[in-house]
């Protein structure tokens, strides 16, 4: 059976359909996403930019403060601890935002690629305990407002944000002809200008050499990070002085404020290496495993053609014919698995806040004499149900895609997720996703007609066999998760 166009525009190129949101009916409605997601605000972090500044770095400075009393003999246990649960409890608030984001949003190209980008700039809450604050911070005001605009500017603002620059240990380092790099004093830094070439810009392969990381690690040198007001800031004592040379360039260190690895990084961003790098990245994220020669090939010369302008470059590939062709080629990670889901029931931001109250109630034993009083005066088997609760929300959200290997924001490497089917299509991934979908037929399955679920779930991209399976399945609630779990809701 051929699908239509919008059914694969929303599967492919979103997060699934959802019932009474109209698909995009073909490229350039995908394209007009992007201008219209620029408007709003994403719903994390919590209390928007500035405020989470003010989180963070209250909690940073009560940490330091820790640290510094307990190597003079006098540990405070109780600063850690609170510290560590206020940071653990905006984090796992900001995780559920951030997936309200993709499954609430209309625009399901622009949330797939602010995944794209965040993946392809990774970072990882896991790093320290403020990075699960900063993280979200990072993915807000780096990656989404840059997203549709020049790779140059969004390179920038990934790689010069305080999230990137703690992840990859940048306040670390000093130029070895830095005051602070002397035989005694900080060591280069490596990590930031292998990640750069490496991953972020001209990829493995492209024919760059070990001198070209310390190279573009030495031209980094004096970038770091003011963590108390999260901002990151140049110190000349950290620097590498003189001329340095990258792939034919040289870059000096005389101009205010250090200005030599803006240019490099503007260089980086119009070499054809990074071109054909990232666009690859681009056609096998969206398309195929195996990324179709010619639509890469239109999507560099546009690159080409417009220094990197993002939006041209995602025209090309959408404008391709094989953009559009074979559908199925790809295998949806866990967590546009999980997004597609919820969307696929029309769950609402009533529903989604009610999860993660039933998660906050497990987790708030101490918040005063009230609530105190409370639990003392409620049953044993009322707690109990509570916890029950608390675990069936986190099964069906954060904790699902923690077994599914793809939790948010946290990924492995520096190299983000895996994008290939022969890393989600295991023996246990295939059981987990279908215990979820057992888990969510059961809790919103409930009612529905599974013929009129399997309509609203995949359109006509479900096959005949699957559709006599469904007809065929003993109860509602089998056939809901039937549904989730088809090979049909599995691909895009």
């Amino acid at each position: 059976m051929a699908i239509s166009r919008p059914t694969l525009a929303a599967i492919r190129y979103g997060y699934g359909l959802r019932p009474g949101e109209e698909p995009p009916r073909d490229a350039e409605a995908l394209l007009a996403q992007l201008d219209l997601a620029a408007k709003r605000k994403p719903r994390f972090p919590r209390e928007g930019a500035g405020g989470r500044r003010e989180t963070a770095s209250r909690v940073m400075s009560l940490r330091a403060a820790e640290a510094k009393a307990a190597k003079d003999g006098k540990p405070n246990e109780s600063i850690r601890k609170e510290t560590q649960k206020e940071a653990l409890q905006i984090y796992r608030q900001d995780a559920m935002a951030r997936l309200a984001q993709a499954i609430l949003s209309p625009f399901g190209f622009h949330e797939r690629l602010a995944s794209f980008w965040t993946d392809h700039f990774s970072t990882s809450a896991l790093k320290s305990l403020p990075m699960r604050m900063v993280v979200p911070l990072y993915e807000a005001e780096a990656i989404r407002p840059n997203l549709a605009g020049s790779f140059a500017n969004l390179l920038k603002a990934a790689m010069l944000h305080p999230a990137m620059l703690i992840y990859l240990d940048q306040s670390d380092g000093a130029g070895m002809d830095a005051p602070a790099g002397r035989p005694g004093g900080r060591a280069v830094n490596e990590s930031l200008g292998r990640e750069l070439l490496e991953l972020h810009t001209l990829g493995t392969g492209s024919g760059y050499t070990q001198e070209d990381v310390r190279a573009a690690a030495l031209i980094l040198t004096g970038l770091s990070v003011d963590r108390r007001a999260l901002e990151v800031v140049y110190r000349p004592r950290i620097s590498e002085g003189g001329s340095i040379s990258l792939l034919g360039e040289v870059y000096e260190d005389d101009e205010a404020g250090s200005q030599d690895h803006l240019r490099m990084l503007e260089d980086l961003a119009l070499n054809p290496m990074t071109a054909e790098h990232v666009c690859r990245k681009l056609v096998i994220h969206f398309v195929a495993d195996e990324p179709p020669a010619d639509v890469v090939a239109a999507m560099t010369a546009a690159w080409a053609e417009t220094e990197g302008d993002l939006k041209a470059v995602y025209r090309a590939m959408l404008n391709h014919p094989r953009a559009w062709s074979d559908p199925g080629q790809k295998i949806k990670r866990p967590f546009e698995f999980v997004v597609s889901g919820f969307r696929a029931v029309d769950i609402s931001d009533k529903d989604l806040s009610r999860l993660l109250d039933e998660m906050d109630d497990d987790e708030q034993e101490d918040d005063g004499p009230m609530r105190k009083a409370l639990k003392m005066a409620s049953s044993t088997a009322a707690r109990a149900d509570a916890k029950q609760r608390a675990a069936r929300a986190n099964d069906l959200t954060l904790a699902a895609l923690q077994r599914m290997d793809q939790p948010i924001w946290q990924p492995p490497s520096p190299a983000g997720y895996a994008d290939l089917a022969s890393v989600w299509l295991s023996p246990g991934q295939l059981s987990e996703r279908i215990a979820w979908a057992r888990l969510m037929a059961g809790r919103f399955g409930q009612r529905r007609d599974p013929g009129t679920f399997l309509d609203a779930a995949l359109g006509d991209a479900a096959g005949q066999n699957t559709r006599d399976v469904i007809a065929q399945a003993p109860n509602t609630n089998h056939a809901i998760a039937m549904v989730l779990a088809s090979p049909e809701f599995n691909r895009r």
